[in-house]
């Protein structure tokens, strides 16, 4: 008798926990560890994961499992122990850890039905008339539709009608009918040679089928012979041809015609970086390296190389890039070097294309994965590299259950397969540069660009200034000029607007001035409806000037500028540029993201406009000039990363001008010329930002110096919300190392969301063995109000945003 021990698909904490099924003699041996289940659980049938199998069953009158969903395990064995891993670090539940693994495709839907039970319903005037109409089953909303809730439920108690379960599996697999020779080609040419000469269509399938002796698709013989089917028909009746049903990868690259490349040879620098690289691939050392390399160093080439070594092994790898990195550009690269050992998943893809990338890495028919976070699960079981390309994009966190971050995943997946990380980029992370100075991760330098262009020049324009010359105008004069004189040469021109987030500052354009919170170093959210300042860490709060407290002047405002009215600016100041815009409007369709970056790259768009979307990976050799409109507002975002954020951007961005043999200029524009942000990244100096963002940290209590928990509350009624917080603080604050700080509770800074309030607080910590157990009893401690109250208590471990 073998047991399984089943995680349900039952999103409630009190059945986190695996529970035992029996596995039925028919699917003994079957069924592995790993597979998706259906299984009885309470009245209805639901889906669950085999985590493990064994002999004996812990206790008596065990039910059984009703059937496997899967021919074999969807997940491995190393990706289950990372899931529980993850359910411990993470605090969500085993389900959700297991599920954030998978494919939408694999996703399940429960259709909930009625069936009669006992006497037939539909003779019984009083309730069901209409019900059933000879049918053996009625979804439970058409029911509800025909039949008054009561009167279902009365019928429910009465033993009259049944509710059943349905699981239906998104997942669907894409079929193509073939045409295939059901003979030997000897035997087919004498059975041709018996064909009547009056069949003339009959005869020429016959000869194509004997000059191209193999199965053919009913697409392609739809192609060359239109009316084909009735005399394919023939064939099959007469023994020649048999029809096919064949499984079809969906291929969104299909239509995308990719030149094979050759590895360009390494640099004295490149091939100095690589080398600590390759010996850990080839001793299984689970090493974390940091490759710092400014824009334009070839970083992506030595990935290659790594991923080429790995490859010889016989072992595989996994490349992570940020959602609006991963171009065409980007994935045509990969798709060169490596032909059809790759496969790709991003969000641009559908869920059957998605699905299908992810089962050729299941079957092992590739080797290399590339993709955004989520990729970070691919099913491989021989790993030999992780790369995680511009590992300070803040993308990689994911800010729903699950939350993970990429980079966390990825160190834990490579311990597991005894294989080397790369983290790259040119602004890390603070919290990746401060592991690589204390030497927990490795440190690797590219500090020249590949071609050796120099990297762009960059001028600042204070906006200021501007505004007291009389320019009211998005663009400075510089910045006018210089796109003009781009146009004239036929060059092309890269805008960014930097807007970000939902806050909106209040900013004084005659001097420059913003409100700080005086307590902790962030800017001061603007609330209109209350016309009052607010800092959404520690509760301060205070009203909103009508003059500038720093000049006294009346230019204050809150501030914020959409890509559509750049748009109007720009197409009135050069009617005869062609302007291309990205944003989450244009960008939304299917393929449009793609569509738009192909028609620039083809020259077929002057100047390009964008949000942060267009920062990455752009790598066209006719930009020559880089326009930041708005460098302020991601500086004035109520969030400790903001001058990080605001660094990393526009370095990355500067970084699109002059890669190639053109050299290229940047224009940043702000109200605060002076900010060390802005000052730096002009320069290009890296590490004078780390070393003052590190002493402003430190001051503050914030990352890399102090972990983060946030903690928010949510509920339709504002008061329950807030309640419930206060209750949280408390049993917190007597349970903490008293070296742990807990700032709040208070209001989110978003308040309202899909109509339920929100409420928070914020926990900084550096070891504390209390906070962890005390986390998990908060889930469980209010248990009833989450279930039954509709509150929502949702644990953020090292979030990224404290919206």
């Amino acid at each position: 008798m073998t047991v399984a021990s089943v995680v349900v698909d039952v999103k409630n904490l009190s059945v986190d926990h695996p529970f035992d099924y029996l596995v039925p003699p028919e699917w003994e041996g079957l069924i592995e560890p790993g597979m998706r289940v259906i299984v009885p659980f309470g009245s209805r049938k639901v889906q669950g994961f085999v985590v493990s199998l064994k002999e004996k069953a812990e206790r008596e009158q065990l039910k059984a499992i009703i059937g496997p969903m899967d021919e074999q395990p969807v997940l491995t064995e190393e990706l289950l122990e990372l899931g529980e891993w993850l359910s411990e670090n993470t605090l969500c539940l085993k389900i959700a850890a297991f599920q954030a693994m998978l494919p939408a495709a694999l996703k399940v839907n429960y259709e909930k039905y009625l069936v009669p039970a006992g006497g037939n319903p539909g003779e019984d005037p009083g309730y069901f008339r209409e019900l059933f109409q000879n049918r053996d089953k009625i979804g439970w909303d058409e029911a509800l539709r025909l039949v008054e809730k009561g009167a279902l439920y009365r019928g429910i108690r009465e033993g009259l009608l049944r509710v059943e379960y349905r699981i239906k599996s998104k997942g669907t697999v894409r079929k193509e009918t073939y045409y295939v020779p059901a003979v030997p080609k000897e035997s087919f040419s004498e059975k041709r040679a018996g064909l009547p000469k009056t069949a003339r269509k009959q005869l020429e399938i016959a000869d194509f089928y004997l000059e191209h002796f193999h199965a053919h698709s009913a697409a392609e013989l739809r192609e060359r012979f239109p009316q084909f089917s009735g005399p394919v028909n023939a064939l099959i009746r007469k023994g020649m041809l048999k029809k096919e049903e064949r499984e079809q990868y969906r291929d969104p690259y299909e239509h995308q015609a990719v030149e094979p490349s050759r590895p360009h040879p390494l640099t004295p620098e490149q091939e100095e970086a690589i080398r600590p690289v390759r010996r850990a691939i080839e001793s299984g050392e689970p090493d974390v390296f940091l490759l710092y390399g400014i824009t334009g160093s070839g970083k992506t080439e030595v990935y290659m190389h790594a991923i080429r070594q790995v490859l010889e092994k016989g072992k595989e790898a996994i490349v992570l890039v940020p959602e609006i990195a991963l171009t065409p550009q980007m994935v045509a690269r990969f798709k060169s070097r490596f032909g059809d050992k790759v496969a790709v998943l991003h969000s641009g893809l559908s869920a059957g294309e998605k699905y299908d990338e992810w089962r050729k890495i299941q079957r092992k028919e590739v080797q290399v994965a590339v993709g955004a976070r989520s990729a970070v699960f691919a099913p491989f079981e021989n790993l030999g590299i992780i790369i995680i390309d511009e590992e300070h994009e803040t993308t990689y966190k994911q800010e729903e259950t699950p939350r993970y971050h990429a980079r966390d995943v990825a160190i834990r997946r490579a311990q597991s397969h005894r294989c080397p990380v790369i983290l790259g980029s040119a602004t890390p992370s603070l919290e990746s540069f401060a592991r690589a100075k204390k030497g927990v991760y490795k440190l690797l330098k590219l500090e020249k660009r590949m071609n050796n262009m120099p990297l762009p020049s960059v001028e600042i324009v204070d906006m200021r200034k501007e505004m007291h010359a009389g320019n009211r105008l998005v663009f400075s004069r510089l910045l006018m000029e210089k796109m003009k004189d781009r146009l004239e040469r036929g060059e092309q021109t890269v805008l960014l607007l930097n807007r970000r987030g939902y806050a909106t500052f209040l900013l004084c354009r005659g001097c420059g001035y913003t409100m700080v919170c005086p307590n902790c170093e962030v800017t001061l959210t603007y609330h209109k409806v209350s016309d009052t300042v607010k800092c959404h860490y520690c509760g301060y709060e205070g009203s909103a000037p009508k003059r500038c407290p720093a000049c006294g002047g009346e230019h204050i405002r809150y501030f914020g500028t959409g890509t559509q009215k750049v748009e109007e600016e720009l197409k009135k100041l050069f009617p005869e540029a062609r302007v291309i815009r990205m944003d989450v409007d244009t960008t939304r369709r299917k393929g449009s993201h793609e569509k738009l970056l192909k028609d620039f790259y083809e020259g077929k768009g002057d100047i390009l406009l964008g949000t942060q979307m267009i920062a990455k990976g752009l790598d066209f050799p006719n930009i020559t000039l880089v326009g930041v409109l708005s460098a302020d507002i991601g500086l004035n975002m109520p969030d400790f990363r903001a001058g990080e954020r605001t660094f990393q951007l526009l370095t990355q961005v500067s970084g699109r001008a002059g890669r190639h043999r053109l050299p290229g200029e940047v224009v940043i524009q702000t109200y605060a010329p002076d900010h060390y942000s802005v000052k730096l990244a002009r320069d290009y100096r890296f590490l004078d930002f780390y070393r003052h963002e590190m002493n402003m940290r430190k001051r503050g209590n914030y990352p890399p110096y102090y972990y983060l928990v946030l903690i928010v509350v949510t509920h339709e009624n504002a008061m329950t919300a807030a309640k419930i917080i206060h209750q949280i603080a408390s049993f917190l604050r007597g349970r903490l190392d008293e070296r742990t700080i807990v700032l709040g509770p208070g209001a989110s800074p978003i308040s309202r969301l899909n109509n339920k309030y929100r409420y928070q607080l914020l926990i900084k910590y550096k070891r504390d063995p209390n906070l962890f157990p005390a986390l998990k009893q908060i889930s469980r401690l209010f248990i009833k109000e989450q279930t039954k109250d509709g509150v929502g208590i949702h644990i953020d471990v090292n979030p990224y945003s404290l919206l």
